[in-house]
Formats: structure tokens, C-alpha cells, sequence
């Protein structure tokens, strides 16, 4: 049977502008989470402040 991943609210706060984002996202093999976030509607893809709560 296929195996799920646990999912996680992941909060993404932009470091440039302040816009919040809330998503949910599951673990990948690169150590991260999958959300499907690129960046900030500011254009800033790097300087993010993100934080993982289980869900």
C-alpha cells in the first residue's frame, strides 16, 4: 500500500515586507518541505523566516 507522509503547517514570514504565509507541506529528501512557495509577492525568494509546527 502507498505510504503517506505527515503533513505540517509550515508559517513563511518575508523578511523584506512582513507578508505571512500559511501552508501545509511534507517532508522531501532534500531536508525542506514541499509547499509549492517561490517567493514573496515582494519578488524576495531568500531572506524568509520560516517555522514547522506538526499538524
Amino acid at each position: 500500500m502507498h505510504e503517506t507522509k505527515p503533513r505540517y503547517k509550515v508559517i513563511i514570514r518575508c523578511g523584506e515586507c512582513g507578508e505571512k504565509y500559511i501552508l501545509r507541506g511534507r517532508p522531501n529528501e532534500e531536508g525542506g518541505y514541499d509547499t509549492g512557495f517561490k517567493r514573496c509577492v515582494c519578488g524576495n525568494e531568500t531572506k524568509l523566516d520560516i517555522e514547522v509546527t506538526p499538524e
